[in-house]
């Protein structure tokens, strides 16, 4: 059987969740790309009537570009099932997102979604977060020394993300982050979540604790395991 694209075998399959009627946040990333492709899919040949919120500039543009209508974040008090990717999850459910960075919107839309569906190959399944991808924490770029200097004394080691230039990269919301390495990984997300809040300068970091209902992990062989949080 030749190999299958597991990101594309993830982000399709996810797209069944959604049901007519619904308010889907649309998550940012190549694994989510494949699931806007099977959403414009099923708008024109179902009539699925949904209404999108975009976690990303990325992400709107693609959407529009496939005509899947979408709503104002202020035009709606919730949003029914959200699809999102990530860059590692833990047996807990516990993501690193952030990779894109747009984790402060992923985050934001995350919160008001009664249900959360993460699409991930299975490389991405992982014992403790941190072990194969450094933690992204958005910060406001006056407060970067002193962030630094705080993610330093919480065991981190901390590298501001640049462009290719050399220029510090900005997010969608005018911010930079520093990714951060933890020898060993992250013991306590939930713990390091709470202390890393409490910095000032510090918009939000790319750990998402208790925030995934569901992961649906894509494998090579075309096939697709879907994982539910107890």
């Amino acid at each position: 059987m030749p190999l299958q694209n597991p990101k594309e075998v993830a982000g399709r399959r996810a797209a069944e969740f959604v049901t007519d009627g619904m308010t889907v946040g649309l998550g940012t990333g190549s694994t989510v790309y494949f699931t806007l492709v099977q959403l414009a899919e099923r708008i024109q040949s179902e009539s699925l009537a949904i209404r999108g919120v975009p976690t990303s500039v990325d992400t709107e543009r693609k959407a529009r570009e496939l005509e899947i209508p979408l709503v104002e974040l202020a035009d709606i008090g919730s949003i029914d099932l959200t699809i999102d990717g990530a860059d590692e999850i833990d047996p807990d459910f516990n993501l690193m997102k952030g990779g894109g960075g747009a984790l402060l919107r992923e985050k934001v839309v995350a919160y008001i979604s009664e249900r959360e569906v993460i699409v991930v190959g299975r490389a991405k399944l992982v014992e403790r977060l941190g072990t194969t991808f450094l933690l992204p924490v958005e910060v406001v770029p006056f407060a970067r020394p002193v962030v630094a200097r705080e993610l330093t004394r919480l065991g981190a080691t901390p590298n501001l993300r640049v462009t290719d230039p050399g220029a510090p990269y900005m997010t969608d919301n005018g911010n930079e982050i520093l990714d951060c390495r933890f020898e060993g990984g992250i013991e306590d997300p939930a713990a390091l979540e709470i202390a890393l809040g409490r910095i000032p300068g510090v918009v939000e970091t790319g750990l998402f604790v208790g925030l995934a209902h569901v992961v649906v992990i894509g494998n090579d062989d075309g096939s697709c395991e879907v994982r539910a949080r107890p």
